[in-house]
């Protein structure tokens, strides 16, 4: 046994091969944020595909030159065996850099130099001739005479010199070429957008652009696209990267008219740092060269990309089947091992065997009675669970409850604070202080009880979504009019950055209008003065997103808060003003209701950015075809801004005091203020629950009707749906005033006949102004009621409860048309009421009396008769139940300004 047991060792010994040497190679790249960059990184990992032994790690310095500083100390703390470097500027890297290398660590300079030659290996493009060919090209494109713009990198930056200089030594050559402008870019594109078009009105003149990478010639051509100049003026690019938003690309769309190939150097990169590493020979000095991309060779320059990524997937795959083969290899070895084990294990597994027989007796025992502890306890957990669902549920419901109960004191504190700041022309400046300091208060409170019971929603599911499509720019630039004044007034600049001015997006107006107001709220409170908001809104076609983006310069999230910044009442730990822990929590719910996401990222000492990615298409079943409604999430009170003195609405005594208004409101404080507002431009009755109102509105036939929802024993919406269905009181205009402001509770009271539902709390001068439209809109309907009688056929379709009056009562004069003694109790009686209240539904409805209806019929029908020459005027009066011809003469003439004979001269022709 012993000696099988050698030969299998020996067996797994010899098939071990022998490990290659680890490497671990740092690289501190600049930035990552662009597309050249994120190839330069992809082409250093394909290029480690080969050498699995290298453990890389990458930092990305964001463009802060201290902060790569950092990484780079970094890097030689944590002992690297070779480091990488792109410089974000030359001088400030080129210390550390300096110190790397006389540390015995070799460093591979990538695309940007430093201003020292103590490096081991530079790796990039000639700056210098891509700057010189483009001069030369742009000189042949414009047939060495031309006005050239150039757009440069970001100062400081060595390509960005380098190019430069070469340009102008390349345009040297051609006296016709001048260099007219320049623009100082960032190499992105918002930088291009912003500067070139004011430089481009002031040059003319300008044939040509060059800029030093694709990403600025892109923003260029979107500049002359917009001042119409991009059939006119050429534009030259440097990168030439492959895919679809690559420089190529540009060139076959021609966007650009050529891009200069600046290879991001990656594989060279990581095959001069393993020659390095593995002592073999290299070249400290490895240049890449640059070429022309334009019309006569981007399909070549394309198919060839692409052909190259094909062969990258074909490697690809052949790796990943030796991959294959190596874990078989290694799991073919791991079988020996444990063979080997196993012979060893099975001399051991005899000696322990009948112990473990014994022990497992007491083991199952001891096994039993934690079985059943646990389960107990698990009983306990679930019951405990229950219990606290229970009470959260509970608490939730007394949450929503209180919330609904606060709207009815906010209302008496709201309404009488409006009352005076509009129309208290006596009030001191210090009054009016304190007054609109109550009032930013109570419009707070009022906000906060609103987030409650969105939080309510969300949480029981019964927020919907209803999404319209609308410009997202014109949106969000709406909401940030409200804090231009808070902002100046602590003189924090307000930036808004769209990426397009015109976004089509499908959103839900009131949703997104609060997570925005939420966000900028929250900005300027922890923005101090002097600083800055940005606001931005970035489309993002290949997810089929928009990002909107809101940064500020405010202290930042600290490391405790981050992971709670959206937990509901969280107020963090900073000290600094805080508010209720709800809008951050409220705004992730609602993003997420919309099917997006919020983020943030945040630099303590340095400021936060909050991010809102909503998708560009929502499912039909969130789509509304109803018009939005815009409104703002929170007052302007709450952001400090001041009211104007002067009321847009003003007071207008005495024309209405004729009008009669009932008022249903249970709550005694609510229905004395309102009768308060009431009295002095209407007479006012009132009634504190259903039942009395509903009595009061057929005994009085009030004109206008105010009335509460929660009444005791029979709601406001069941007095609606009584006064709507009873004849003497259909015509009635009911506005319902309620606590209850949720979209479907809305719905509801209009469903059930309300002509108008307004939310506690309310404007007193807002109700009286809705009162007064809706006295004015039953105006113009009467008005519509007596066009219709006043035709040939008195006859009104019985389509609604006041035109089945209408109809009943026009029948029954027009069936006793000949009967002289037909009087107001008579038609009362046939209609099954009494007289005063005929007389008042008939007065509501058509602004004249019984009898005055009785005798338009009489006389509209005797213009019919008068049509007959078969009968004379004496034959028509006593038809139509006149006393005497003369009285229906004088009648017929004081109404319609010609007596019956003229009449019916003018209306018949003689026989001949």
């Amino acid at each position: 046994m012993g000696q099988a047991l050698g030969l299998l060792l020996l067996l797994a010994g010899s098939c071990t091969a022998p490990a290659p040497k680890p490497y671990r190679v740092g690289f501190s790249q600049c930035t990552t944020g662009d597309a050249w960059r994120q190839a330069m990184l992809a082409g250093m990992k394909k290029e480690l595909s080969f050498y699995p032994q290298v453990h890389f790690q990458m930092k990305d310095a964001h463009d802060n030159s201290a902060l790569q500083q950092r990484h780079i100390q970094e890097f030689l703390n944590e002992g690297v065996d070779l480091l990488i470097v792109s410089a974000n500027q030359a001088e400030p890297i080129t210390p550390i850099v300096e110190e790397a290398f006389n540390r015995g660590i070799p460093v591979v300079i990538l695309d940007r130099r430093t201003t020292s030659k103590l490096y081991t290996a530079y790796v990039g493009g000639n700056n210098l001739e891509v700057g010189q060919t483009a001069g030369n090209y742009a000189s042949s494109l414009l047939h060495q005479q031309g006005n050239v713009l150039e757009v440069l990198g970001a100062a400081g930056a060595s390509p960005a010199v380098d190019r430069h200089r070469g340009f102008v030594q390349g345009l040297a050559t051609y006296p016709g070429m001048h260099l007219v402008a320049q623009v100082q870019g960032d190499w992105k594109r918002p930088s291009v957008i912003r500067a070139l078009p004011a430089v481009l009105r002031a040059h003319p003149e300008v044939n040509l652009i060059f800029a030093h990478n694709d990403r600025m010639a892109l923003g260029a051509y979107q500049v002359c696209k917009q001042l119409g100049l991009d059939r006119r003026i050429r534009i030259i690019g440097v990168d030439g990267l492959a895919g679809p938003q690559g420089g190529i690309q540009l060139v076959q769309d021609k966007v650009l008219t050529a891009t200069l190939l600046y290879p991001p150097g990656g594989e060279e990169a990581i095959r001069t740092a393993m020659k390095i590493l593995q002592k073999q020979p290299y070249e400290k000095e490895n240049i890449l060269s640059t070429m022309v991309i334009d019309s006569t060779n981007v399909l070549t320059m394309k198919m060839q990309t692409e052909k190259l990524a094909s062969q990258q997937q074909d490697i690809q795959r052949q790796q990943r089947v030796l991959q294959a083969q190596l874990a078989t290899y290694t799991s073919q070895q791991i079988v020996l091992y444990i063979l080997a084990a196993a012979l060893l294990g099975a001399l051991v597994l005899g000696v322990v065997l009948w112990r473990a027989f014994q022990v497992n007796r007491r083991i199952t025992r001891k096994l039993a009675g934690q079985n059943e502890e646990i389960r107990t306890q698990r009983n306990q957990i679930q019951a405990l669970a229950e219990q606290a669902r229970v009470e959260t549920e509970a608490k939730l419901r007394f949450f929503t409850n209180f919330s609904h109960e606060l709207r009815t004191p906010l209302t008496l504190i709201m309404g009488p604070v409006e009352e005076l700041l509009t129309n208290g022309a006596d009030l001191s400046a210090a009054q009016r202080h304190d007054l609109g300091l109550v009032r930013r208060n109570t419009q707070r409170l009022l906000q906060l009880v609103n987030q409650l019971l969105d939080f309510r929603k969300i949480d029981v599911g019964k927020m919907p979504v209803r999404a319209t499509e609308g410009n997202v720019v014109a949106f969000v630039r709406d909401i940030m009019d409200v804090f231009e004044k808070p902002a100046r007034q602590r003189g924090i600049s307000l930036r808004f950055l769209p990426a397009e001015p015109s976004i089509r997006l499908w959103f839900d107006v009131n949703i997104l209008d609060k997570v925005i107001f939420n966000l900028l709220s929250n900005a300027l409170k922890f923005t101090p003065e002097r600083g800055q908001i940005t606001v931005s809104i970035q489309p993002l076609p290949a997810e089929g997103q928009v990002r909107i983006s809101v940064e500020d310069t405010g202290r930042g999230i600290s490391e405790q808060d981050r992971a709670h910044i959206f937990e509901w009442f969280y107020q963090g730990q900073q000290g600094v003003a805080k508010g209720s822990g709800m809008g951050l929590a409220l705004s992730m719910g609602l993003v997420r209701l919309h099917q997006g996401e919020l983020t943030f990222t945040s630099t303590p000492g340095q400021g936060s950015t909050f991010t809102v990615t909503l998708p560009q298409e929502l499912p039909a079943s969130m789509r509304s075809t109803e018009a939005p409604v815009p409104a703002l999430a929170l007052a302007e009170e709450e952001l400090g801004l001041s009211v104007a003195e002067d009321s847009p609405i003003a007071r207008r005594p005495g024309k209405d005091s004729k009008a009669l208004v009932l008022v249903i409101e249970d709550n005694l404080e609510v229905n004395a203020f309102l009768a308060q507002k009431l009295r002095p431009h209407f007479q006012v009755q009132t009634a504190t629950d259903g039942a009395t109102g509903l009595r009061l509105a057929a005994d009085t036939i009030p004109d206008l009707i105010v009335c509460d929802v929660m009444l005791p024993e029979i709601t406001g919406l069941e007095v609606v749906a009584q006064l709507k269905g009873d004849w003497r009181t259909s015509h009635i205009p009911v506005v319902l005033l309620t606590a209850r402001s949720a979209p479907e509770q809305q719905v509801e009271g209009v469903q059930a006949g309300a002509d108008l539902y307004l939310t506690k709390p309310f404007n007193p001068t807002f109700l009286l102004e809705n009162l007064r439209t809706l006295l004015s809109n039953r105006d113009r309907q009467r008005e519509h009621f007596r066009r219709e009688l006043s035709v040939d056929t008195a006859t009104v379709a019985p389509q609604r409860v006041d035109q089945k009056f209408l109809s009943d009562l026009t029948a029954i004069v027009e069936a006793n048309l000949g009967n002289a003694k037909l009087s107001v109790e008579d038609v009362a009686r046939s209609l099954g009421t009494s007289r005063v209240q005929l007389y008042r539904k008939t007065k509501a409805l058509l602004g004249t009396g019984v009898t005055d209806f009785i005798q338009d019929i009489r006389l509209t029908k005797a213009r019919q008769q008068l049509l007959n020459p078969e009968l004379n005027i004496a034959d028509v009066a006593y038809q139509l139940g006149f006393a005497s011809p003369s009285y229906f003469s004088a009648s017929f003439k004081a109404k319609y300004r010609i007596s019956p004979s003229e009449f019916r001269a003018l209306h018949t022709t003689p026989s001949v």
